[in-house]
């Protein structure tokens, strides 16, 4: 079984949502046949490359709030990041273009190592101390971080084009599928779960999905047909 996961290293509920997804999947029986794909959403794509701010004045003045109810948005996120055993920093934090981590997510894919390098721009957004967006040296040192190799990491930040159409047929879809927000778990293609729902929405939904799923070869017959197998073909006794 396959789920897709349409995330934003921006997005504070994207962090306690992957936390409360997993949760649920390492008590799901069936956790070793099930393929997650992280997927490609940016919250704000018109910020130009290497945009970096303070956070809470951004929530602000995006939802036209004041900055100390911005701050205290953040505390009740960051309680809830401690309820999934998440550090969650409550200021400080910044904000930005994040296309290039997507573009790294997309090379993380294809190198078989996706999981670690999401997990360590979650960290290095949410947990660390230092800044993380609009400079390419804190992201080669993230990434470098979670095992990958620095030369090959440089080399997909300086080519502008290294998965860019990726992460786009990924927004694209998102858009097919109606999702205006993130998180977004899509599973089998079949079920879709907007938002950090907690771990029992997502054990629900992995039961569901795997309980419908159609065998690949539905079969008739009892079985005990003539055929031929490891041992080789058995031929039938003549008739008498």
């Amino acid at each position: 079984m396959q789920v897709e996961v349409w995330t934003d290293i921006n997005c504070p509920f994207c962090y306690l949502g992957k936390a409360r997804f997993s949760a649920a999947l390492d008590e799901f029986a069936h956790r070793d046949d099930v393929e997650v794909i992280h997927r490609s959403f940016e919250l704000d794509p018109d910020l130009p490359s290497g945009t970096s701010g303070p956070v809470v004045a951004k929530i602000a003045a995006k939802y036209g709030i004041s900055e100390a109810q911005a701050q205290a948005n953040e505390r009740g996120i960051a309680a809830q990041a401690e309820d999934a055993g998440l550090t969650y920093r409550t200021s400080g934090r910044d904000y930005g273009n994040s296309f290039d981590m997507h573009r790294l997510l997309h090379y993380a894919l294809e190198q078989g190592n996706q999981e670690s390098l999401l997990d360590a721009l979650y960290a290095a957004n949410f947990a660390d101390d230092a800044p993380l967006f609009g400079d390419t040296e804190r992201l080669v040192a993230v990434a470098i971080s979670a095992g990958f190799d620095e030369a090959a990491v440089r080399a997909v930040l300086d080519d502008q084009t290294a998965y860019a159409d990726a992460v786009r047929a990924d927004e694209a879809q998102a858009a097919a599928f109606g999702a205006n927000g993130v998180p977004f778990f899509v599973f089998d293609r079949k079920y879709g779960v907007s938002g950090a729902q907690p771990p029992e929405t997502f054990a629900e939904v992995l039961e569901k999905a795997w309980s419908e799923r159609e065998p690949a070869v539905q079969l008739v017959g009892s079985g005990d047909d003539q055929s031929c197998g490891p041992d080789g073909c058995e031929v039938p006794a003549p008739n008498r």
